[in-house]
C-alpha cells in the first residue's frame, strides 16, 4: 500500500532588506503548489503585526483640515503615518507622542514610545514644518491585529478629539513561490518549493513563516474528526538530487 510521504525540513536562506528564502524539499507530487499557496496566503492575510489606529493632531478637528506652517495636509499626513512600522511586545493598545517646532522635516524616529513599543524604521516620512514658529504636536494609539482593517470599523471606539485611520497590520509586504521538480530516490517527479518572503522589517521572514505554518497546523487538526495527523511515512531522502525540469 502506497502512502503519501512528508517532505523534508525547510530550509532558510537570509537575504537583504528583510528578505529570506524558504526553501522545502521532497514534497510528494503535486503536492508543491498546494503547500506553496496555502502558505503564502496564510502569510499576507493571517500574520499578527501592530498599527497606529487613531491620532490626535493638537489643534485639528477632522482630517480635511491643514496645519499652519506644515507643508502637508492632515490627510498627506495620515497616509505618512500608515507606512509606520512597529514592534510591540505587549497585546494591549498603547500610545505614543510626536512634539517638534521649529523648521525641520518630521520623521517616525521623533515619536516618542515606552519600552514595549519600538519603532522599526526612524526614516519614514511624517510632516514638513516650513517656518521657526511651526509646531506639531501628536498623539498616536497603536494596536496589534491582522490584515487590513478600514476606518470604519473602528469607528465605535472613537474617543472625542482622535481621527480614526485605516490600519495595515500585516507585517508581511511580498511573498511569492516557485515549484520545481527534483529527485528522490529513482523518482524525478517530487517537487521543491521556494518561496520568497519580504517583511516590514518587524518579523523575519523566517518568524513569518513558521507562525503561518503553526496557523495552518492549528486550523486542520480542529477540523480533523481524530484531532491529530493521519499516518504519514518519510520515503528515503538520503539519495536528494536536484534535476533539470522537463520541457528546456
Amino acid at each position: 500500500m502506497s502512502k503519501i510521504s512528508i517532505p523534508q525540513a525547510s530550509q532558510y536562506t537570509e537575504g537583504k532588506e528583510n528578505t529570506g528564502m524558504i526553501e522545502i524539499p521532497a514534497c510528494f507530487p503535486g503536492y508543491g503548489t498546494t503547500l506553496g499557496n496555502a502558505i503564502r496566503r496564510v502569510l499576507l492575510s493571517s500574520i499578527e503585526g501592530a498599527a497606529i489606529t487613531s491620532v490626535k493632531i493638537k489643534g485639528v478637528p477632522h482630517e480635511f483640515s491643514a496645519i499652519d506652517g506644515v507643508m502637508e495636509d492632515v490627510v498627506q499626513i495620515i497616509l505618512n503615518l500608515k507606512q509606520v512600522r512597529f514592534r510591540m511586545h505587549s497585546d494591549e493598545k498603547m500610545t505614543a507622542t510626536l512634539s517638534v517646532k521649529g523648521e525641520k522635516v518630521v520623521t517616525s524616529g521623533d515619536i516618542k514610545t515606552s519600552a514595549d513599543l519600538e519603532i522599526v524604521d526612524g526614516s519614514q516620512h511624517i510632516a514638513t514644518l516650513t517656518d521657526k514658529k511651526s509646531a506639531l504636536e501628536m498623539e498616536f494609539t497603536v494596536e496589534k491585529g491582522i490584515g487590513y482593517v478600514p476606518s470604519d470599523q473602528n469607528e465605535e471606539e472613537k474617543e472625542v478629539g482622535s481621527i480614526v485611520i485605516d490600519a495595515v497590520y500585516t507585517p508581511v509586504k511580498r511573498v511569492n513561490y516557485n515549484v520545481e521538480n527534483m529527485r528522490v530516490g529513482k523518482r524525478t517527479d517530487y517537487e521543491k518549493v521556494t518561496l520568497e518572503i519580504v517583511t516590514d522589517g518587524s518579523i523575519t521572514p523566517q518568524e513569518a513563516f513558521d507562525k503561518s505554518v503553526d496557523i495552518l497546523v492549528e486550523q486542520f487538526n480542529a477540523i480533523s474528526s481524530g484531532g491529530g495527523v493521519s499516518d504519514v511515512t518519510d520515503i528515503e531522502t538520503t539519495d536528494v538530487e536536484e534535476v533539470e525540469e522537463e520541457n528546456k
